[in-house]
């Protein structure tokens, strides 16, 4: 992941290095080699990716002025938009993530969170059936991301989880997929998480961004550097609103969305929420030169 970037633009090896000088981690070496049970480990995981987008950036910066109208990104991915925005530094951003990580996977015992991804099925019905699942179970089940009209990741307790799912499919969802992950985010169960991830984010300083950015938790551009702090914390625990957050940028007159970082999750997500948005990619090298004509067009 990132080793022909790396190759590519002196830049965005820059970045890989920086990342290896603040975290005192060969995040380039697993970045670039793995293994990759190691690189999977969300403490690592988490910087390793905000790493490679960065590097994606700072190589297309390379190659063309960018004047985005708004930032943007998912969950991991705001950090990402904050650090492009000008709102956050890489380093500081580099540690945060690194705390996130190793923050959220101590926040539960292993085994005892799961996710799922609900196909098929108004987001509404989601939240009934996991409002269900929980006065069911007396545990933990809720939306923690809405992806779009038809797709909604579902987080909480392992056995409110598997209820929540029975009772989506009941409802007429087409599938119901466990997610394969370590640790149940964007749920309530991350409070410990998010209350040590604030002591962190009250250490840094948040600037106001070069163009607003459009948060995770209120679905909303926001310019005031002072308030990150907060919504960053707020995120650890609430849904990430993506659906709301596209559609508020069509509302707006953005006619153009640029996905830089590594896979095509984003770009594919958003198609299934507005169709008239254009939509790019950067994540590979051979990506660079469309993607810096594609932001050289009028917004």
């Amino acid at each position: 992941m990132g080793r022909d970037i790396a190759e590519t633009s002196d830049a965005a090896r820059a970045a890989f290095e920086a990342a290896d000088a603040v975290l005192g981690l060969p995040i380039t070496r697993l970045c670039f080699e793995g293994p990759e049970e190691e690189l999977v480990r969300t403490e690592i995981q988490q910087p390793a990716i905000l790493t490679t987008s960065i590097a994606l950036l700072r190589a297309l910066e390379e190659r063309t002025e960018l004047a985005p109208a708004f930032y943007a990104g998912h969950s991991l991915g705001e950090y990402s938009a904050l650090v492009a925005a000008g709102a956050l530094e890489f380093e500081d951003a580099l540690r945060l993530v690194h705390a996130r990580g190793r923050f959220m996977q101590e926040a539960v015992p292993e085994g005892r969170g799961a996710m799922a991804a609900v196909l098929g099925l108004d987001p509404a019905e989601v939240t009934a059936a996991c409002e269900f699942a929980a006065q069911q179970t007396g545990r933990v089940v809720a939306p923690a991301n809405f992806n779009g009209p038809a797709q909604t990741v579902i987080s909480g307790d392992a056995v409110a989880v598997e209820v929540a799912c029975s009772r989506v499919l009941e409802r007429g969802a087409r599938r119901a997929v466990p997610l394969e992950v370590s640790a149940p985010f964007h749920c309530s169960l991350m409070r410990p998480a998010a209350e040590k991830l604030a002591l962190d984010l009250a250490r840094v300083r948040f600037s106001a961004p070069d163009a607003p950015v459009v948060t995770n938790v209120e679905a909303n551009p926001c310019r005031d550097g002072a308030r990150f702090s907060a919504l960053l914390e707020q995120q650890v625990t609430a849904p990430v609103r993506f659906t709301e957050m596209i559609e508020f940028l069509a509302a707006s007159g953005v006619k153009r969305v640029l996905e830089v970082g590594p896979g095509r999750v984003l770009v594919g997500l958003v198609a299934r929420v507005s169709r008239d948005l254009a939509r790019a990619s950067l994540g590979i090298a051979k990506e660079l030169d469309p993607a810096a004509e594609f932001a050289r067009q009028e917004r």
